[in-house]
């Protein structure tokens, strides 16, 4: 009897704790926009082109850098899994590399780690 009880109590715990999970409950926030990761992983990938582009055309420095900061933003959106969020935070390094070359000046540099950034934001799609 007293291995009966034990079962019991022990199923009627995992029972309330699945049915009460927080995460079972959670949702994005009033007004937050929650994309599917392939859709954020487009997104970023598309603001680290127009930071590109704004780089190749020769765009001021402060313009460039703050594009850089909104890819750099959008690329944290990106909800996979642990390894995709390993590889995001890798090409979120190499955009913020990109950032610091540009704020030093470093043109051509900048224009290669942002090429490096696109690559690995797009390779995000196999991990997936």
């Amino acid at each position: 009897m007293k291995i009966l009880k034990k079962i019991a109590l022990a199923a009627v715990v995992a029972a309330s704790l699945g049915a009460v999970s927080t995460t079972s409950f959670a949702e994005a926030d009033a007004g937050r926009i929650v994309f599917a990761p392939t859709q954020a992983i487009d997104i970023t990938a598309g603001k680290i082109q127009v930071a590109l582009d704004a780089l190749i055309a020769g765009g001021d420095a402060e313009a460039v850098s703050k594009l850089i900061k909104d890819a750099s933003d959008s690329i944290k959106e990106i909800n996979a899994s642990d390894s995709v969020f390993r590889a995001s935070t890798k090409a979120n390094n190499i955009i913020k590399a990109a950032r610091n070359h540009v704020k030093e000046g470093s043109v051509q540099q900048a224009e290669q780690e942002l090429r490096n950034a696109l690559k690995a934001t797009l390779d995000l799609k196999s991990i997936l």
